[in-house]
């Protein structure tokens, strides 16, 4: 403390107005900071929602399929079927 009453009035004065300006740059730094947050959360709670309308749809999608044991399901892995074609009775080609 000795020390800052010994330095000339002016250089006292210069090292307050430097902190002061680095106060307010970490003051506004801070300012924009905190608004980045705010913003982040706002669009997170947005896609939380969105993210939560979207599972609802699926649901709804998923609840109007038939079960699995109604016979109008289809099933896709399942091997393909050739049609049985009346008109087509010749003996296959060898060729």
């Amino acid at each position: 403390m000795n020390e800052l009453n010994t330095l000339a009035p002016s250089h006292n004065s210069a090292a307050l107005d430097a902190a002061n300006a680095s106060v307010k740059r970490l003051a506004d730094k801070v300012q924009l900071i905190t608004e980045a947050v705010k913003n982040l959360h706002q669009n997170r709670t947005q896609l939380e929602g969105k993210i939560e309308d979207a599972q609802k749809r699926i649901q709804h999608i998923l609840s109007r399929l038939p079960e699995q044991s109604d016979g109008r399901q289809m099933n896709l892995l399942s091997e393909a079927i050739p049609p049985n074609n009346i008109e087509d009775d010749s003996e296959p080609t060898t060729h």
